[in-house]
């Protein structure tokens, strides 16, 4: 009887030491939480909360996002089939009187569906750009809302909002690759567009070459790509009011490290600018004609690509006149 109750005992006072213990446990926690300074004596913050706020995820769409990344030449890669993308803000200034766009403001896109791979299935087929074109309400709000006020253009000049890589090209509907051309529609760009298309889907040049070609100038890319029908003229005729341009070079095969003479006939006293167009880079230079309407501007060639044909664009202006005219040289190794 008595062994019975001493262990009754034992068992109540063990009982007793392990609640005690527990209630001690809950009281210590709470006092943790009060220091924490969670207010209420709430439980703390967990560590990633109080770390600072976890970025939102994007909730559109894949179908609503427009994706764009650069290629190693400059254009970006932006897939928008049948809708303007992006924005345009200025100033954009741009050249050979409105004929080639600002390289800052249009770079000039590409969609990356579009590739050597599939061209027969895409370019190359008939009907295929009216699959991708946007609608004209969405150009023609691009064309005069952002194009005319980033360019400068004024309300009633006749232009055409361009796609400076043409869709017949694997062009994207993107601001970066749209410009106001202006000029009469359709414009002279269109041809040098359609004979491009029919190289590319002809096997004579790859589609990343003829890309980047009409990119940089479409005025000379036919020219750059080997294609003789496209070659430009070597002197553009005189405008309505008599300016003329000719230009020609001291070695159209110059070796390297050496230098190059740029000739240009003009008008006397006209301003005079040079765009020499390397491989992977441009060289604008400026002069000023002489009184025998004669301006000189010397390339050195240092370390370029040899075999590679420099075209060069020259643009000439005197007062309210302009001309332009181009011309070449192919640097030796």
């Amino acid at each position: 009887m008595n062994r019975k109750r001493k262990q009754s005992q034992r068992g109540w006072l063990v009982c007793a030491v392990v609640g005690l213990l527990v209630i001690f446990g809950a009281m210590s926690n709470a006092c943790q939480g009060g220091n924490s300074g969670a207010p209420g004596g709430a439980a703390p913050l967990s560590r990633a909360t109080s770390a600072g706020p976890v970025p939102s995820q994007p909730s559109a769409s894949p179908s609503h996002v427009r994706h764009r990344s650069r290629l190693a030449f400059g254009l970006l890669e932006v897939h928008d089939p049948g809708r303007v993308t992006g924005n345009l803000t200025g100033p954009c200034h741009a050249g050979a009187g409105g004929l080639l766009p600002d390289r800052r403001c249009t770079p000039g896109a590409v969609d990356p569906a579009v590739t050597q791979a599939n061209i027969q299935s895409t370019i190359c087929r008939a009907g295929y750009t009216e699959t991708v074109r946007p609608p004209e309400s969405q150009t023609e709000a691009f064309k005069f809302g952002e194009a005319y006020p980033a360019y400068g253009i004024p309300a009633g000049t006749v232009s055409e909002l361009d796609h400076l890589v043409p869709l017949e090209l694997g062009g994207a509907n993107d601001a970066a690759n749209l410009w106001p051309e202006v000029g009469p529609v359709p414009n002279p760009k269109d041809s040098v567009e359609a004979a491009l298309n029919t190289a590319v889907c002809d096997g004579q040049v790859s589609l990343a070459r003829a890309q980047r070609a009409i990119a940089r100038n479409w005025r000379t890319a036919g020219f750059r790509l080997g294609i003789s029908a496209l070659a430009p003229a070597r002197a553009a005729p005189p405008s309505a009011a008599g300016l003329s341009c000719r230009a020609s070079v001291s070695n159209s095969s110059p070796a390297d490290y050496t230098t190059v003479d740029v000739y240009v006939h003009t008008a006397a006293g006209a301003s005079v600018t040079t765009v020499a167009h390397y491989k992977t880079t441009d060289h604008p230079q400026t002069a000023v004609a002489d009184g025998a309407g004669q301006a000189t501007i010397a390339y050195d060639i240092s370390g370029a690509t040899p075999g590679y044909q420099v075209a060069v664009d020259v643009s000439v202006s005197s007062g309210s006149r302009t001309a332009q005219c181009s011309t070449s040289f192919t640097p030796q190794s």
